[in-house]
C-alpha cells in the first residue's frame, strides 16, 4: 500500500513537473482606443507646446510616458468625420467613399469586423458621428442629436438592439440621460466593462464629444484657468508671409472670408461672435479679449477629459486590466487654436494636420519612448489588427507601425511622406479652400485648387451643395506653399517661389505626384479637378 502511494505520488509530481516546462498560452490583449473630438497637440503638456507650462493634461502626460508618444502623426482630410471614416476603415477618403461631412462609411467598418474574427468582443461609446449604424460592433451606445455629435449636456444615446432607422429622427426612441457628455460617456464605459463578456478579449472604441466647439465645460470648471494669462501665438497678429492667393486672394481681396479667426478678420465667422465678447471693441484688445476666453474655455474642456480618463484607467488598474490591454489615446484631427488667426481644424497646417497620438501597454511597450516616424490615421487599423495577432488585409491602404512600438525603431522603407487632401471647399461659414499635398519631415507641399470646386463645364454635374461650396461666387485662386519645416516649423515663410528651394520644390512634386498614384487619388473621376491640376502642376 505504501508503495502504491510512493508511485502515485511520483507519477503526480512528474505531471507537474511536465505541465510547468509547457510554454504559457498568452492571452490576447484588450484593446481600447480612446478619442476625443479636436484634442490638438498644443493642449497637451508632453506635446510641449506653449500651453504645456499650463499642465493641462497630467492624467494624460503620466500615462503617455509609460508607453509611446509619436511626434510624427498626422491625419489624412481634417475634418471629423472622413477622419473617423479613414480610422476605422485603414483607406484613403477617396477609396472608403467618406470625402466630406456627408459621406456615408456604410460597410466599410472593417477594423471590428477584422477583429471580431481574431475573436474579440467589440464595443462604440459616445460620439460616433458617422452616418451609418455602428452595426459592426457587438455593443454600441453613441451619441445622437445636433447633427450626430450629441449634446454637452444631459446627452441622448441610441443602443443596438433598439428599433430605429439611422440615422435618428424625431421618432426615434432614444435614451435620455442626465448630466455632463464627458462624464455620462466615461459612466457608460465603466458600466461595459463591468458587464462585458469576460471569457473574450474585449476591443473598445471609447469617444469624447469634447473639446469639440462651442467648448461647452462642466460648470465645475468655471474658475479653472479664470485668472491665468494663457500665452499667445506670435502669429495671431503678425501671419508675415505665411500663406498664398490661394488663401488669402490677389491683393488680400479674400482675407475676411477665408478661414474663420480669433480676431474681426474673418467678417462671416470669428470666435467673439460665439463667446460674447462686444464686437465693437477694437483690435488688438477684441483679439486679446477673444482669444483669453476662447482656450480658457476649450482646455476647461480638456480637463474634464483627462479627469474622467483618471477614473477609466483607476477602474482598469483595480481589476487587472491595466498591463495587458492597449490604450490608445489621440484625437480625430488637430485644430488651430490662433495659431496664423485661425480657429476650427480642416487646414493642412501644422496644427490641424498634426494628431496626438499615445500607446499604451506594459507588457508590450516599454515605457518612456518617443518617436518621429511618420504615420497617418488609415494606419491605426492595420496597426491594431496586427497586435491583436492578426494580419491586415490587403484592402486596407495604412500600414502597421506594429514593429515601431516593440522596438522603437522605423522598419526599412517606412514612408518618408504623408498625403493629405481637404475636399470640402468653402463650406460652413469656415470658409477653408479645396488644397492636398505631402508632409515629409523636413518639408510640406501644399496645392490649393479650389477656384474649380464645381464643374463649370457641366453645370448638372451632381456635386454636394453642403460641403463643396455654399456660394458660387466663392472662387479662389490656385496656388502652392512650401514650407521648410527644419528652419520655419511655425510655418512663417512660403518658399515655394524662392529659387534656393527649386529643387526641393522639384522632389516634393515628385513624391506627391508618386503618392497621388499610390493612393489612386488622381482625380480621374473629377475632370474638371484634373484640368486645373495639370494647368497649375508646373507652374
Amino acid at each position: 500500500m505504501k508503495t502504491s502511494l510512493i508511485g502515485i505520488s511520483l507519477a503526480v509530481l512528474g505531471l507537474i513537473s511536465t505541465s510547468c516546462k509547457q510554454p504559457e498560452v498568452q492571452q490576447k490583449p484588450n484593446i481600447i482606443y480612446i478619442m476625443s473630438d479636436d484634442h490638438t497637440t498644443q493642449g497637451f503638456g508632453i506635446y510641449g507646446s506653449r500651453l504645456a507650462s499650463l499642465n493641462p493634461t497630467p492624467t494624460i502626460d503620466e500615462f503617455a510616458k509609460e508607453g509611446m508618444i509619436f511626434d510624427n502623426c498626422f491625419v489624412t482630410n481634417a475634418i471629423c468625420t472622413p477622419s473617423r471614416a479613414c480610422i476605422i476603415s485603414g483607406q484613403y477618403s477617396n477609396v472608403n467613399g467618406v470625402l466630406d461631412l456627408e459621406g456615408e462609411i456604410g460597410d466599410k467598418q472593417y477594423l471590428p469586423q477584422e477583429l471580431k474574427k481574431l475573436g474579440y468582443e467589440t464595443a462604440m461609446i459616445g460620439k460616433w458621428h458617422l452616418h451609418d449604424e455602428p452595426s459592426s460592433f457587438d455593443y454600441y451606445k453613441v451619441l445622437v442629436g445636433h447633427g450626430e455629435q450629441g449634446e454637452y449636456f444631459n446627452p441622448v444615446f441610441i443602443e443596438k438592439g433598439m428599433k430605429y432607422e439611422f440615422p435618428a429622427t424625431k421618432e426615434t426612441e432614444t435614451i435620455k440621460t442626465e448630466g455632463y457628455s464627458t462624464d455620462v460617456i466615461t459612466d457608460i464605459t465603466l458600466d461595459y466593462l463591468k458587464n462585458r463578456d469576460k471569457t473574450k478579449p474585449f476591443f473598445l472604441m471609447h469617444h469624447y464629444k469634447a473639446p469639440h466647439d462651442m467648448f461647452e465645460f462642466a460648470p465645475r470648471y468655471k474658475d479653472y484657468l479664470e485668472d491665468t494669462f494663457i500665452p499667445e501665438p506670435a502669429s495671431l497678429y503678425d501671419n508675415q508671409n505665411n500663406g498664398s492667393v490661394g488663401t488669402k486672394g490677389y491683393n488680400d481681396e479674400l482675407i475676411h472670408i477665408i478661414g474663420s479667426s480669433v480676431s474681426h478678420r474673418d467678417t462671416l465667422r470669428n470666435m467673439g461672435m460665439h463667446m460674447g465678447i462686444d464686437q465693437s471693441i477694437p483690435d488688438p484688445e477684441y483679439t486679446k479679449l477673444t482669444y483669453q476666453e476662447y482656450i480658457k474655455r476649450y482646455l476647461r474642456c480638456v480637463k474634464g477629459v483627462d479627469d474622467n480618463l483618471a477614473r477609466l484607467f483607476a477602474y482598469l488598474k483595480k481589476e487587472g486590466l491595466w498591463e495587458n490591454t492597449i490604450i490608445v489615446y489621440t484625437g480625430d484631427q488637430g485644430f488651430m487654436l490662433g495659431e496664423h488667426d485661425y480657429i476650427d481644424k480642416r487646414w493642412m497646417y501644422e496644427e490641424s494636420m498634426r494628431m496626438p497620438f499615445i500607446v499604451h501597454c506594459p507588457e508590450k511597450i516599454k515605457a518612456d519612448q518617443r518617436t518621429n516616424a511618420l504615420i497617418n490615421n488609415t494606419d491605426f487599423a492595420p496597426t491594431l489588427i496586427e497586435l491583436a495577432g492578426g494580419k491586415a488585409p490587403e484592402y486596407m491602404q495604412g500600414k502597421s507601425f506594429k514593429s515601431i512600438l516593440e522596438t522603437g525603431e522605423e522598419p526599412e522603407n517606412w514612408r518618408d511622406a504623408t498625403y493629405y487632401r481637404y475636399w470640402m471647399h468653402m463650406a460652413h461659414r469656415h470658409a477653408n479652400p479645396a488644397h492636398f499635398g505631402i508632409r515629409t519631415k523636413d518639408y510640406k507641399l501644399i496645392f490649393f485648387y479650389g477656384k474649380y470646386w464645381v464643374d463649370t463645364d457641366n453645370p448638372d454635374a451632381e456635386w454636394n451643395k453642403a460641403s463643396w461650396g455654399n456660394d458660387f461666387t466663392r472662387h479662389t485662386p490656385p496656388a502652392w506653399e512650401l514650407y521648410d519645416l527644419t528652419k520655419d516649423p511655425k510655418e512663417m515663410n512660403n518658399v515655394y517661389d524662392d529659387p534656393n528651394y527649386a529643387e526641393v520644390k522639384k522632389m516634393m512634386k515628385e513624391k506627391l505626384k508618386l503618392q497621388r498614384e499610390e493612393i489612386g487619388d488622381t482625380d480621374e473621376k473629377f475632370p474638371h479637378i484634373k484640368k486645373i491640376v495639370d494647368e497649375y502642376w508646373d507652374k
